[in-house]
Order: C-alpha cells, then sequence, then structure tokens
C-alpha cells in the first residue's frame, strides 16, 4: 500500500515529458480553438460563446490527471497547456495564465474529491463538475455573469455544464479508453 501512495507523489522523468507533451498538444488546440470563440462571438450566439466552447480548454487538466495519475497532474497540466497557448501569442496574452490555473484548479478538486483513488468515470465527473462550478464562480465577477438575468445564469451554467461534460468529460474519458487499449501508458 506504501509503494502506491509513494508512486502516486513521486514524478519520474517519464510523467514531466507525458506532461509536457500533453501540455504542449493542448496549448496548441487552445490557440486553435479561439477561432472558434470568435467565430460564434460574432454571432448572435455571442452571450453563450465562453460557455459553448470553454469545455475545450478544460481538456488538458483531467486527460493530464487520468493518464498520469498524479496529485497535481490536472492543475499542472492546464496550466501549463494554458503557458504554451498564450506563447503562441493568445489574444488574451497574460490573463490566459490566471484563466488556466482557475480551470486547472476546478479540474484538479474533483479527483482530489475522491482522494486521488477514482482516475475513471466518477473521478472524471467529478472533475466535471468542479470544473463547472470553479469556473463559472470565476465568471459570474470576471465577466460580469451576475448582471445577467437569473434565467439567463442558469441557462449560461447548464451550457457551461454541457460543453465541460462532453469535451473534458465524455471525450476525455475515450481518449483514455483508447490509449489504454494501446498500453502505451501504464
Amino acid at each position: 500500500m506504501q509503494t502506491v501512495q509513494q508512486n502516486k507523489a513521486h514524478w519520474s522523468l517519464r510523467d514531466v515529458i507525458f506532461l509536457a507533451i500533453i501540455a504542449i498538444f493542448f496549448g496548441i488546440i487552445y490557440q486553435v480553438w479561439g477561432y472558434m470563440y470568435y467565430a460564434l462571438a460574432a454571432t448572435p450566439l455571442k452571450p453563450f460563446a465562453n460557455d459553448l466552447t470553454l469545455g475545450v480548454w478544460i481538456m488538458a487538466g483531467p486527460m493530464a490527471g487520468v493518464l498520469l495519475k498524479k496529485v497535481g497532474a490536472s492543475f499542472l497540466g492546464e496550466l501549463l497547456a494554458a503557458t504554451v497557448e498564450m506563447l503562441l501569442f493568445s489574444s488574451w496574452g497574460a490573463s490566459t495564465l490566471l484563466s488556466g490555473s482557475i480551470q486547472g484548479l476546478g479540474s484538479e478538486l474533483g479527483f482530489t474529491a475522491t482522494g486521488y483513488k477514482n482516475w475513471d468515470k466518477l473521478g472524471i465527473a467529478l472533475s466535471v463538475v468542479t470544473s463547472t462550478i470553479v469556473t463559472f464562480a470565476w465568471d459570474l465577477f470576471s465577466n460580469g455573469y451576475l448582471h445577467y438575468q437569473p434565467m439567463m445564469i442558469i441557462g449560461l451554467f447548464l451550457i457551461r455544464l454541457v460543453s465541460i461534460g462532453f469535451f473534458a468529460g465524455i471525450l476525455v474519458y475515450w481518449i483514455k479508453q483508447l490509449l489504454d487499449r494501446t498500453g502505451l501508458i501504464k
């Protein structure tokens, strides 16, 4: 039992390299995904653009968590992906790091809730819920969501939950299953 706990806390060179690969991969995806946000923001869907697209920007955290199964992997995966996105000249600049930190914290809390014992469906589902709550709480203040009518706030929350649920939940789980079959991640 002690070896399992030590293994969760110990980061090998392989883990660090794999985390870097995840961060670079998602950082590039995040930078390109910004165009989807801007495309939606240029339509009557503008008030919903952030919540519709946010699920993709949450993916690096749970992906790093479920693949590395390490305390802090979700937070670091998300923060490092945001760093790569910023270095690729993200239109949001250094604020990308703040967003990545908040998103990573939200993702990490889901796995924390299981005591870092469930990196499968339950851990991912809790990560979806905590990511949704944490990022939405942030947007209530930082993006002025508090000024919306209650039904609009509820609608935005539900759209965000579905977006994060699909991209950072279902899609991450499917990718994990595919990688498990390859035997690449052990």
